[in-house]
């Protein structure tokens, strides 16, 4: 495995920057580019590249424009999807959530044109 940057990275860590160095490598040779176009186009110097392809880290920032330039950065938010419920919108939903069933109302009877009511104005009376 190559020399990375942090003597902190893990053995898990440096699998995945291995592995993503050849995956991009053959992106970027798939797309007929060499490393300097790369770089030009993702606006990083050509030693990010060179290093990314051989597996060792970079800055995240770094990372996204390769990725961007490679047509690849919608994947990269696959990494960590939106929540589809935000926890303050949980909460706020437990606030307005029902707490008891209630019956639908019975509609008032009309008193069709036809009918006798019982009810009368008191000027009636």
């Amino acid at each position: 495995m190559g020399q990375n940057s942090s003597a902190n990275e893990s053995p898990e860590a440096d699998e995945v920057l291995q592995g993503l160095g050849r995956r991009m490598a053959r992106k970027r040779l798939g797309r007929n580019l060499t490393q300097s176009e790369l770089a030009e186009e993702a606006s990083v110097s050509r030693a990010t590249v060179r290093r990314l392809e051989a597996g060792h880290s970079t800055q995240l920032a770094n990372l996204i424009r390769i990725l961007g330039a490679l047509g690849l950065a919608q994947n990269f938010e696959a990494l960590v999807p939106e929540t589809e419920v935000r926890p303050i919108e949980a909460v706020e939903r437990k606030r307005k959530e029902r707490k008891r069933a209630s019956r639908p109302r019975s509609p008032e009877p009309e008193a069709s044109a036809g009918s006798k009511s019982d009810w009368v104005w008191d000027e009636d009376r």
